[in-house]
């Protein structure tokens, strides 16, 4: 059985979602969440579900091999679910296309350092754009420039505001994500 660590900086709701997820299948098993925000939601997720949580600070994760080190030992694969550091890349070299990410956009747009939740669903809006989705990649050393694993679509109406927005893409990233993790862990034994 494979060994999923999480990393999340906010709510933790897709977290919860992949923890849920592989607790009913044999692939894998969500065995660590880490966060670099102590007032994160997701470790409130964490003790309810009785997965071990842990707060780091980027001394551990980019400038000594703390979070590195730590990773080596306890996973097999890396999600993150919403994170908002770069990954450096002594971690990305140590888990070649072992670290999947989702971003609220269909990548190449909408892409790339502060573009990330409401952020993205703002510009989405602000633009017009007819559609917007998920985009399941691998991690690089750059913001969300990875190999995509998988989109999904959803339609946006004129009526839909940013909120509206950030509801339909919520459904497709609760959908897919965890169904797109094990295909992955699975195509790779």
């Amino acid at each position: 059985m494979k060994r999923i660590v999480i990393f999340a900086s906010g709510s933790g709701s897709n977290a919860e979602n992949i923890i849920k997820h592989f607790n009913s299948t044999k692939t894998a098993i969500v065995t660590h969440v880490l966060s670099n925000n102590q007032h994160a939601k997701v470790f409130d997720r964490c003790e309810r579900l009785n997965v071990d949580a842990s707060l780091f600070d980027r001394e551990s994760f980019s400038k000594n091999d703390t979070v590195l080190n730590f990773l080596l030992a306890e996973a097999d694969i890396i999600v993150l679910a919403g994170f908002l550091w770069r990954i450096p890349s002594k971690i990305v070299d140590a888990f070649p296309n072992k670290i999947i990410n989702i971003h609220p956009a269909l990548l190449p747009k909408y892409g790339g350092k502060g573009m990330y939740g409401m952020n993205v669903h703002n510009a989405v809006k602000e633009n017009n754009e007819p559609e917007t989705g998920i985009t399941i990649h691998y991690v690089n050393e750059n913001y969300d420039e990875g190999a995509i694993i998988f989109q999904a679509k959803t339609s946006i109406s004129s009526d839909d505001t940013p909120e509206t927005i950030a509801q339909k893409v919520h459904e497709l990233e609760y959908k897919h994500f965890p169904k797109v993790i094990e295909e992955v862990i699975l195509q790779n034994e």
